[in-house]
């Protein structure tokens, strides 16, 4: 098979060296005589009309099947042509199967290949006569191979959809509200998804609001530098008070208590830049009863009260004055001689 195909394509773009040379093998090899009229007709492709003459008559033409035999008959007839053989040539065609009355598959090429002869012979009038059979049995050959004039063949153009040109404004609008209706009905969703989203688009969108720093913490107003400073007293008077009752009580227990325990116990004001120098007698004079302690406690009581601590610090400045101008003042010594 491989070989009467490629015999046949040679054949086919004029190849007749090549078509004789596969034919030989494929009919040596199949033992079949149906390709003899290419056989024949490529001998004459080569320039051998001679050899081709010798091929078609060493075979049995009954032995072929009608197509083969027809074929057989062109070709030779085509040798005798080129031998300068019309009357031969013209000889060759007239086989029973050139019937103008019938139409066959093979009958539009004998009738066109009679008509051929006989304008080679002159005979101009039967040569258009059989030229016209020719044409009504390939017209007939057609329909009767599912053609005909009736069958019509639709030629269908394409264009490409990247050039296709929409004309009108409204056309691309049209196309998208289809292919939103389509998605839509796909997913699903109906009218309210279409309420919401123009709910939200319509109504403008609020940037969240700022965030409000810190309000700055406010500070107490700066008390009164007096009322301040007598907070301190009265803490620090209730920080000795609570420090004094232990030593009050020993001091009740302890009648004969030192002065040195006394003196300690002894409140110092502390808005006193300087602690005035205390005379030796004030010392001296001072009761180491029990009633000290009374009086220093008294004392502390009187400096938990703002007002009245002021009031004592004041008389004790005063006091301690007076004191210490009487003990600086030096003694005076009168000179003799006065």
């Amino acid at each position: 098979m491989v070989r009467e195909s490629l015999a046949i394509s040679a054949y086919a773009i004029g190849d007749f060296a090549l078509a004789l040379r596969e034919l030989r093998t494929y009919r040596r090899i199949s033992g079949s005589d149906e390709q003899v009229p290419l056989m024949v007709d490529s001998e004459r492709g080569v320039g051998r009309p001679d050899k081709a003459l010798e091929l078609g008559r060493s075979i049995d033409r009954s032995a072929l099947t009608v197509g083969a035999q027809v074929s057989l008959a062109i070709a030779m007839s085509g040798a005798r042509l080129d031998l300068g053989q019309a009357e031969l040539a013209l000889m060759e065609l007239e086989i029973p199967q050139l019937d103008p009355n019938k139409a066959f598959s093979y009958s539009p090429d004998l009738f066109a290949a009679y008509a051929a002869v006989l304008e080679e012979l002159g005979r101009t009038e039967e040569a258009a006569q059989w030229q016209r059979r020719a044409d009504v049995a390939a017209r007939a050959v057609f329909a009767a191979e599912g053609g005909g004039d009736d069958e019509t063949i639709e030629v269908v153009e394409e264009e490409d959809e990247s050039f296709t040109v929409i004309e009108g404004g409204d056309a691309p609008t049209a196309a998208f509200d289809d292919e939103s209706e389509s998605a839509e009905s796909s997913d699903g969703t109906g009218d309210g998804d279409d309420d919401l989203v123009d709910a939200d688009v319509d109504e403008p969108i609020e940037a969240d609001e700022p965030i409000e720093a810190d309000e700055p913490i406010e500070l107490d107003d700066p008390a009164d530098p007096d009322a301040a400073l007598d907070e301190d007293d009265t803490a620090g008077g209730e920080t000795e008070d609570s420090g004094l009752d232990p030593i009050a009580a020993d001091d009740d227990s302890d009648p004969d208590a030192d002065d040195s325990d006394a003196d300690s116990v002894a409140p110092v004001d502390s808005d006193t830049d300087s602690i005035a120098p205390i005379d030796s007698d004030t010392d001296s004079d001072a009761p180491t009863d029990s009633d000290g302690s009374d009086d220093a406690v008294d004392s502390d009581s009187v400096d938990a009260d703002p007002t009245v601590a002021h009031d004592a610090d004041a008389d004790a400045d005063a006091d301690t004055d007076t004191d210490t101008t009487d003990t600086d003042e030096e003694p005076r010594v009168q000179n003799p001689e006065d």
